[in-house]
């Protein structure tokens, strides 16, 4: 098995778009969660989000500027994160074995524009207020863009990436809820391990901010009805906690075998390890309350990654900001540290940026390497009220200097899908 670096970050995010304006907001602690305004909330139940805000992805397309109007919000984020992830890498793709480059993306839903359906949907609608399908079907066959369904497809972020770079080898799409990012970079690292591929580009992509999936939300009572204001909303791990807010942007590695990375003297942000995953078979929407899921990928992390729990130095958290999520993570990490868990320091970058659902653990795996490279720790903001239950150190408020080897993050999903990356200082 081949050893695997780091050699690039690319992050589009709520508090920073590239790698040093992401790394120095979440070193400072400052929120990107504020007010939307990519489209009006009068009249919805969730005024806020992670939202990024000034970004446009034409200046990443290069020749292929037209493709724009193939893109949803979420891949525009992704083709921009990877291309800021090239850019940082130094690599130049015009030199690579394209056979033997790939990409792996993980991402989620796209919403479809509640806008555009309204003018099909009233002519739909007869005069005695029953909707007749066939009256729909031609509105809306007059008003759609002949090429509007591959906006929605869930590969695209990956196809579009593929195009841009020029990468004609592996080319993976993962769609599992909130553990999509941190699989898709754990599928791209045994890629390169096993010899599949010299240089993979790996991340995750996501954008719900939409009325109809905050509308959603808000009735599966999993985001925070907090008066607060916004930056003071998501609190992972604090006893007032009362759910997530949603987030939205993009996270992308490059990452390459240690041949390649040395032969171009590429600078290294970290070595991956490990991988683990798993499934709670346990409940859809609730996590399996003892932990054993979460505790199964952790652990098999660490076996790939050939360590003992007394090697971890520290944890990036899934830490949701809900309830029963932040419950079960802590429950977790005690079932696999024992009685290490108190001292291991663990922090959750979602107090900053919200949860990005697919996107969430690309972006976890970001900082965690760059914690590595650094020797510095983003803090869990808005810890105020503790939480007799969860009862381990979340790096309270400030960041934190430490000696850092290895490093375990983490994401859960809906459904009860698991997964962990183990990284190494080099």
């Amino acid at each position: 098995m081949r050893r695997v670096m780091v050699t690039g970050i690319g992050v589009v995010s709520p508090n920073g778009i590239g790698r040093r304006a992401f790394s120095d907001a979440i070193l400072e602690g400052r929120s990107g969660v504020s007010y939307i305004e990519s489209f009006d909330t009068t009249g919805l139940p969730i005024k806020i989000a992670g939202e990024v805000k000034n970004f446009d992805v034409l200046p990443y397309l290069g020749e292929h500027k037209k493709n724009v109007k193939l893109m949803s919000r979420a891949v525009g984020f992704a083709v921009g994160a990877a291309s800021l992830a090239v850019e940082d890498s130094g690599i130049d793709a015009n030199k690579l074995d394209p056979s033997r480059f790939g990409v792996c993306m993980g991402t989620g839903i796209t919403p479809v524009d509640v806008e555009e359906l309204v003018g099909p949907i009233a002519h739909g609608l007869g005069t005695d207020g029953a909707f007749d399908m066939s009256r729909f079907s031609m509105a809306r066959a007059e008003s759609i863009f002949p090429l509007w369904l591959l906006r929605h497809l869930p590969n695209m972020a990956a196809a579009h990436i593929s195009i841009l770079h020029h990468a004609m080898g592996p080319n993976n799409t993962i769609v599992t809820a909130c553990a999509a990012g941190t699989q898709a970079v754990g599928e791209a690292f045994r890629l390169i391990a096993r010899g599949d591929a010299d240089v993979m580009l790996a991340g995750g992509c996501d954008s719900r901010l939409d009325p109809q999936l905050l509308v959603a939300y808000n009735a599966m009572k999993t985001v925070s009805s907090s008066s607060r204001s916004p930056e003071q909303v998501s609190r992972p791990f604090d006893g007032e906690r009362d759910g997530f807010v949603l987030g939205e942007g993009a996270a992308v590695l490059v990452l390459e075998s240690l041949r390649s990375a040395r032969r171009r003297k590429a600078t290294i942000y970290a070595e991956v390890t490990g991988y683990g995953s798993s499934f709670d078979a346990y409940g859809i929407t609730r996590p399996e309350p003892e932990g054993k899921g979460a505790a199964l990928s952790m652990t098999a992390a660490m076996r790939e990654a050939r360590l003992d729990p007394a090697d971890v130095d520290y944890i990036n958290a899934h830490g949701t900001s809900t309830r029963l999520n932040d419950l079960m993570e802590t429950v977790a990490v005690k079932r696999v540290f024992g009685h290490r868990a108190a001292s291991i320091p663990m922090s959750s970058q979602k107090s900053m940026v919200g949860h990005l659902i697919g996107a969430s653990g690309a972006l976890e795996a970001a900082a965690t390497a760059l914690s590595l490279e650094q020797g510095v720790v983003p803090p869990t903001i808005n810890q105020e009220k503790p939480d007799p239950h969860c009862d381990l150190d979340y790096v309270p408020n400030t960041a934190r200097e430490i000696s850092l080897r290895t490093a375990i993050s983490n994401s859960f999903g809906f459904g009860g899908q698991n997964a962990s990356l183990v990284m190494a200082r080099v």
